[in-house]
């Protein structure tokens, strides 16, 4: 770590700088690259259904010439039942060290998708996967099908087992919903045009943001990168949806994580100190960095380093006690750095910033972990009471997207909550509670009431006690990560 005094320690800077064969040859390799093990005549009888179904998958083209692709693709949600689906008006938007991202068109609904290809470890299930497969929410991007492919060859996609024909590269396909804005590239337009995104927008944006963690935290899974790029936005509905779930995990207390997660300006202090046994809060931490950033038209702490990044936190929250370091990393010892004050709120942001906003930033970025809000207790703050306002719409005059269509499982995390969220004009008129929530009040005293029984409602902060790109095209639903993979990714 670089000594205190070649650090710069002046005013909180923000710039504007974000990062930028023969038959019984194929029979045997039929056998022994399968995940499970299969008889001679097993082997023989999948050997000879896989080459008919390749002969079957040449790409044919269009009356318009297009190049059309057909592959047989399990949906991302139900069960397993693999399906041909046929794509073609296929392009790049978007590439990194994760993959490539693709547009293309369903030829049977005429349906834009995106296509997440990456590089598939034949060892291990792949996580983004199992995560995508189980989360259905309408802040999250949506996993329409996956599929399976060999460099350019495709590959019979069976999900379990994946018959492998070719010695290549295995690669997992995500077709996923599009859509083509993103939060960054709007904060990007108003900054390049010396403004800031209006109040009413940011107010839309954060909301179904805080949303969809809230969600994603109850299942026990955390993010672990967010960021404006990976949110991304549908600029008529006015509608976020959380994307790229490459780095999300299924956070289990007591088994560690690594710490070196989630880009950089967004990286909650106990990632910096080298925790490893974090906990969902790094969302809200990040989720509170997004907020600023929008507010400020600039990223809040923009670190060249990683302790750069600890400096520029420190010269706007000021030096953490050294109870807040042991509340963050029990483990970490050196403590070099000079006593800085906090830096008041009401100079970091704009004369004109809501006092509520910077009252929901200041809940967000705690310190201790614990001390910052449930992503639901975001929701229900002050700062978004005008979207539960009747009459509320869009600035171009159309209706709210839904935000307040909580479903069952939503109205469980946290049912203290509900009266809050839920807006006055959309409750019965009689007043009694939502049918959701009041059944779910009656089991918790049910549950009380009867000795040895716990209540199963559970809340956002339960999640935490057990916690488990360049286009932004990535989804979410799925299960846990496999037990073969590695706690520590």
């Amino acid at each position: 770590m670089a000594p205190a005094s070649v650090l710069d320690w002046s005013e909180p800077r923000q710039q504007w700088r974000y990062p930028k064969g023969n038959n019984t040859r194929m029979r045997q390799q039929v056998k022994t690259q399968s995940t499970i093990e299969l008889n001679e005549k097993e082997a023989d009888t999948a050997y000879k259904k896989i080459c008919k179904f390749l002969r079957r998958l040449k790409s044919k083209k269009c009356k318009d010439g297009s190049k059309v692709t057909t592959v047989v693709a399990t949906p991302g949600a139900g069960p397993d039942r693999p399906q041909e689906i046929a794509y073609t008006d296929t392009k790049v938007i978007g590439n990194g060290s994760f993959g490539v991202v693709y547009q293309a068109k369903l030829c049977e609904t005429n349906e834009t998708v995106a296509i997440k290809k990456v590089l598939q470890d034949k060892r291990f299930k792949n996580r983004e996967l199992q995560i995508m497969r189980r989360l259905e929410h309408c802040n999250i991007v949506k996993l329409k099908y996956f599929f399976y492919s060999s460099g350019d060859k495709n590959v019979l996609n069976a999900t379990n087992p994946v018959f492998h024909v070719d010695k290549d590269e295995v690669y997992l396909n995500l077709v996923l919903e599009y859509i083509p804005e993103t939060v960054y590239k709007v904060a990007r337009h108003y900054s390049k045009s010396k403004q800031t995104i209006p109040i009413s927008f940011i107010k839309l944006y954060m909301y179904q943001l805080f949303r969809s963690l809230a969600f994603i935290h109850s299942l026990g899974i955390c993010h672990r990168d967010i960021k404006p790029q990976n949110l991304l936005l549908d600029p008529e509905t006015g509608i976020l949806k959380l994307c790229d779930f490459g780095s999300a995990k299924h956070l289990v207390k007591g088994e560690p994580n690594v710490s070196y997660i989630c880009s950089r300006y967004y990286r909650a202090p106990e990632l910096i100190f080298g925790a490893i046994d974090y906990t969902t809060k790094i969302d809200v931490w990040s989720a509170g960095c997004v907020l600023a950033e929008l507010l400020l038209g600039q990223p809040i702490f923009p670190g060249d380093s990683g302790v750069d990044q600890l400096v520029e936190i420190i010269k706007v929250l000021g030096t953490p006690t050294r109870d807040q370091i042991r509340e963050m990393n029990p483990n970490y010892t050196e403590f070099k750095f000079p006593q800085i004050k906090s830096h008041p709120w009401q100079k970091v942001f704009r004369a004109r910033t809501p006092h509520e906003a910077m009252e929901l930033v200041a809940r967000l970025l705690e310190y201790t972990p614990s001390l910052r809000m449930t992503p639901l207790e975001a929701c229900a703050h002050s700062f978004f009471k005008e979207l539960r306002e009747q009459g509320t719409r869009l600035p171009n005059g159309r209706e709210l997207p839904p935000l307040f269509n909580f479903t069952d499982h939503e109205l469980r995390i946290q049912p203290s909550l509900n009266s809050q969220l839920i807006p006055k004009y959309t409750q019965p008129s009689d007043g009694s509670q939502p049918a959701v929530a009041a059944a779910d009040g009656a089991n918790q005293a049910s549950a009380a009431a009867q000795p040895g029984t716990q209540a199963t409602s559970g809340t956002a902060e339960s999640s935490d006690a057990q916690q488990s790109n360049p286009a932004g095209q990535a989804n979410a639903a799925a299960q846990n990560a496999d037990p073969s993979q590695s706690s520590m990714a």
